[in-house]
């Protein structure tokens, strides 16, 4: 991908990323302190100021190296915020809800997303110069919000879909599941690079992505 390519791509995904990977962990931090955890609160990291989550890895490196590879999608994320479980009214039970707040977040702002280019699709066609840029926008916020909720809800600690099958199993079951937590990211890392999960999660994040898209743009 030529200088241009790279520099049009970034203008296109900087704002959904961003907006994407800092609301899912500022529902994280919301969500604990309505169940009694008021820590992330207490850090300062309920807030949409970006410098407090942006990740130097996980938050530049990263979607910039996927840019620059010419990925058709990006992905990414922000500093986790602090959760104390132990402070949580109900640790075992509220822990499902404080995890399913970032999907859930990403999965709204995937709908939120295709009704704004639903809506930018009935501008008129004499404002072609702000149409295209801002469809395109509306399709990458759709995408990435897709890639974060579905990736998150793999049942693998420390995941999101890892801590609320934690706290859905039984006591036994669950106790084996987050004795995983230490070797998650491992776990994730070689899964990736056998190309798994890509092979796995792959066509639903796709298939449910261009559903969206489809119902305002139908091909």
């Amino acid at each position: 991908m030529d200088i241009d390519g790279i520099i049009q791509k970034i203008s296109i995904w900087a704002l959904p990323v961003l907006l994407a990977i800092i609301l899912h962990e500022v529902a994280h931090g919301w969500v604990a302190e309505k169940f009694g955890d008021n820590t992330a609160r207490w850090m300062g990291r309920i807030t949409l100021n970006p410098i407090k989550h942006i990740d130097p890895v996980g938050t530049i490196l990263i979607p910039l190296g996927l840019v620059i590879m010419g990925s058709p999608f990006l992905f990414g994320y922000a500093k986790p915020v602090p959760i104390d479980f132990r402070k949580l009214n109900n640790p075992k039970r509220d822990m499902i809800w404080v995890a399913l707040a970032g999907p859930a977040t990403n999965l709204i702002l995937a709908l939120l997303s295709t009704v704004l280019l639903a809506l930018v699709m009935l501008l008129p066609t004499s404002l072609f110069w702000i149409i295209e840029p801002l469809a395109m926008m509306c399709q990458a916020s759709i995408i990435i919000n897709m890639v974060l909720c579905i990736f998150n809800l793999i049942p693998l600690p420390p995941l999101d879909g890892g801590r609320i099958a934690v706290g859905l199993l039984p006591g036994p079951m669950a106790w084996q599941l987050s004795r995983v937590e230490p070797y998650g990211f491992m776990i994730i890392i070689a899964l990736l690079v056998f190309g798994v999960l890509q092979n796995v999660i792959g066509p639903l994040i796709m298939g449910a992505s261009f559903w969206l898209i489809n119902l305002v743009l139908p091909v």
